[in-house]
């Protein structure tokens, strides 16, 4: 990642109207990708986004980049990221373009890229993007100018993807369910999923208007869902990010179910079905308690670096098919080619059906350890992962909690933000000792 100059772990974000993300870059963007994938195969591209008001902006820049460079674009509108990784798969083009900044607030947005294959652009192809756009921007003859069509079908198609995943032989009649889409690129599709096998479902989060994209509600904000499956008596509730890509979801007591107890339950159901094809991946933010519940029924656990990009590669590295991220990626290789939070719920429901058990009970068999994050905004300059304080209060941490726990330090692949997480067996203690050094972050920063 060190090569690259624009693009990060999850893409190219940032604030919308301040560079990179302003039209200007962004339509040079769609002509250097253009230039490159124009050597390739059908010279045609798809293109989606979320709900945020700045994605009019940013779709029809990177339109006109590619139409100069002399790629057809198909536009998918509104759309899940992993749906538009599985339509790039299906309608055979070069690339899907997601405008997303996921779990970020409105005023973020972003441009990720999806290969043939339905997963993130080969290391490789970044690169050459970013050489490209070092170049001037010109414009192929009018004859061999990109054309632009809108793919009306495309919700519909990704859909009935979906519903192929959840076994024919069950149903989810009888359940009720409560859906939050974040007010992001789900709203029109996840509700229909569910609905459409057979669920009751109540809709909160499905009501965009640009600027509500994951506030106060979503994957990162799990208060109303909780409330939500607590007034309705529902079954339980799914979650899902503004981009569609992230699960968390909610046991009928309103608990809330990360991506680690996510991945734990669709773990033992492949287990239970020997489908288990190996291990899982985790990252260095999984919680102690999923690696100590894989331990007990033999299954082997792995930590890849933060980011879903790094779980998708430590899965292809051991040949395994099951990862996840803590924060709500969770990765199944037997069913998608990238991390889908309807396909992850639906493997949850799979799990539910097939054990008779509900979400609480299939939860049981792993226990969390008391993890603390906290977040301190980092504006640059001096790193203060170095700082002579911060290593020193890091260490104090570490002698504190050698063999009960531990502490991870990072900056954030996406946001401006110095990550502190301390993990260990009391929440008051770990509480406290992650403030004590993410006071020294402060400090240094």
């Amino acid at each position: 990642m060190s090569q690259r100059r624009y693009f990060g772990t999850d893409g190219i974000r940032g604030l919308v109207g301040q560079y990179p993300i302003t039209p200007e870059f962004v339509m040079k963007l769609g002509y250097a990708a253009g230039r490159v994938l124009a050597a390739q195969g059908t010279k045609k591209v798809l293109i989606g986004k979320d709900t945020r008001i700045s994605g009019y902006m940013l779709e029809s820049a990177l339109e006109a980049g590619f139409s100069a460079a002399g790629i057809d674009i198909g536009l998918l509108g509104p759309m899940p990221t992993p749906g538009i990784a599985y339509l790039t798969k299906t309608f055979r083009a070069e690339a899907g373009i997601v405008i997303s900044a996921s779990h970020n607030p409105f005023y973020d947005n972003g441009i990720k890229f999806f290969s043939q294959d339905g997963q993130k652009l080969p290391d490789d192809v970044e690169l050459a993007i970013e050489a490209e756009l070092d170049k001037e921007m010109s414009c192929v003859e009018s004859a061999h100018l990109g054309k632009a069509t809108r793919i009306a079908d495309a919700a519909g198609r990704y859909i009935e993807f979906c519903k192929s995943n959840f076994p024919s032989q069950y149903s989810l009649k009888g359940m009720k369910i409560v859906v939050d889409c974040a007010h992001g690129a789900t709203y029109h599709i996840a509700p229909n999923v569910f609905r459409e096998l057979g669920a009751e479902v109540i809709e909160i989060g499905t009501s965009p208007n640009g600027t509500n994209i994951n506030h106060e509600c979503g994957a990162t904000s799990m208060a109303a869902i909780s409330a939500a499956v607590v007034e309705h008596q529902a079954d339980l509730g799914v979650a899902l990010d503004g981009d569609g890509d992230r699960l968390m979801m909610v046991d009928h007591t309103g608990y809330v179910i990360d991506g680690d107890e996510s991945v734990y339950v669709i773990a033992c159901n492949d287990l239970q079905n020997g489908s288990i094809d190996g291990g899982v991946v985790g990252t260095l933010m999984s919680n102690m308690g999923l690696e100590l519940a894989l331990a007990d029924m033999d299954v082997p656990f792995v930590r890849s670096k933060v980011g879903d990009r790094y779980v998708m590669e430590m899965l292809k590295q051991k040949g395994w098919k099951l990862g996840a991220e803590n924060s709500g990626h969770v990765i199944n290789l037997n069913h998608t080619s990238t991390g889908d939070g309807i396909i992850a719920a639906l493997n949850v429901l799979t799990a539910i059906c097939n054990s008779g058990k509900t979400l609480f009970e299939l939860r049981q068999g792993m226990t969390k350890l008391p993890q603390v994050l906290v977040n301190v905004r980092f504006s640059g300059g001096t790193d203060p992962l170095t700082n002579a304080e911060v290593v020193a209060s890091v260490d104090r941490v570490n002698e504190k909690l050698t063999g009960r726990g531990r502490v991870l330090l990072r900056k954030s692949g996406t946001e401006p933000l110095i990550r502190v997480m301390v993990e260990g067996p009391e929440h008051d203690e770990v509480t406290a000792l992650a403030n004590e050094i993410a006071d020294a972050v402060k400090q240094a920063c």
